[in-house]
């Protein structure tokens, strides 16, 4: 047996990097002996193999700091019953001990389609909240940035971003092609109510040049990029947030998991681009990068396509630290190839599918109402 704090002996520093999506050992014990919390394994990354940790529970308070430790660091933690006195300390990490006991019930090796993403689902909401635990009192502003050229799709776009939590949010808007007197985009702006700065760029103009026409803009800490088709979680500005501060990374983003073919009425999900590491690529409707560092970049690269890699390329080769962490808040539109910059044919995404579902079937992380 190891005592938590002995993983790391910041203890703060426990965090989610090197999650694993798929575990390779069943469930283990974290129990109160001898005045601490002890766990069966004597480092994170052993922990990172196991289906999760069952939390066996003293009869008397104890300090409950280093199951929220390890809550931070993403390792499911479960148990049957939660007694309450640890209820009255801390009623969220309770609940989600107790919500998570199904993964006791469910055997090792089986369902993996489901259960391993039910336990990634559980992992993300426990990180959520032992990392917020740390974080500063001040609430950060960031800048999303959103070029459109389809009206249409602005009412859902600003709805998502008006439900984002644990962050203040001006939304920078470049009308592509597009007048702001037009019916659907003046709509669009009354229902958001929220704090706009709308640009219009003729449709000549490169995309890229467009995204940095607006951009300029920018008075918040940190600039994020938006695709106006895809669809957000509400936390999905708040865990790049939170990414940025247990990476210390210039840039952060999420892996493209979930992917909707819209013709085809289709939800896939890849898995081939593991979360929770340093990478060179993220998905480019995710960038997130503070304002300095995005003006130190030199922006958005003026192309009319591919710009979000170039902007990555570039930043990478500057050396930018490039963080992925996990894309269950995030699901990719696919629709015809002429509507994207980024155009692949559908039959590849069918190709590199690890899960394929029959309509629109997101993860529960993005709490599609």
């Amino acid at each position: 047996m190891a005592a938590v704090t002995e993983l790391d002996p910041q203890g703060a520093g426990l965090n989610p990097a090197g999650f694993l999506r798929t575990p390779s050992r069943d469930v283990a014990d974290v129990r109160w002996e001898h005045g601490r919390w002890m766990v069966e394994d004597e480092s994170l990354t052993g922990l990172r193999s196991l289906r999760g940790l069952r939390v066996g529970w003293p009869r008397d308070p104890v300090d409950l700091a280093a199951l929220a430790d390890l809550a931070a660091a993403g390792v499911p933690l479960h148990a049957e019953e939660t007694p309450e006195w640890a209820v009255r300390a801390d009623p969220a990490l309770a609940g989600l001990i107790t919500a998570g006991d199904w993964i006791a019930q469910t055997r090792h090796g089986t369902s993996r389609c489901t259960a391993d993403l039910r336990r990634e689902e559980h992992s993300v909401r426990l990180r959520r909240h032992g990392l917020a635990r740390r974080a500063a009192a001040v609430t950060p502003k960031v800048s999303v940035v959103m070029s459109s050229m389809r009206p249409h799709l602005l009412g859902s776009a600003l709805a998502q971003i008006a439900r984002q939590r644990r962050v203040e949010v001006e939304v920078l808007l470049a009308l592509h092609g597009v007048p702001a007197g037009h019916e659907e985009v003046r709509r669009a702006l009354a229902e958001f109510g929220g704090q706009v700065t709308v640009v219009e760029a003729g449709m000549a103009t490169p995309f890229g040049e467009v995204l940095n026409q607006a951009a300029a803009r920018a008075s918040g800490e940190y600039v994020a990029k938006w695709d106006d088709d895809d669809w957000y979680g509400p936390e999905h500005l708040s865990d790049l947030l939170l990414a940025r501060s247990y990476s210390g990374a210039d840039i952060v983003g999420t892996a493209a998991e979930f992917f909707y073919l819209e013709p085809l009425n289709v939800t896939i999900r890849r898995t081939d681009y593991t979360s929770e590491v340093w990478s060179d690529h993220v998905a480019g409707g995710t960038i997130l990068v503070d304002r300095a560092g995005f003006r130190e970049t030199g922006g958005f690269p003026a192309l009319p396509r591919g710009v979000d890699a170039a902007f990555l390329k570039a930043a990478h080769a500057a050396g930018a630290r490039v963080y992925r962490t996990h894309g269950l808040g995030y699901v990719l539109r696919r629709s015809v190839g002429a509507e994207h910059t980024w155009r692949l044919p559908l039959a590849h995404f069918l190709r590199v599918a690890s899960n394929q579902w029959r309509g629109f079937r997101p993860s529960l992380i993005l709490e599609k109402s």
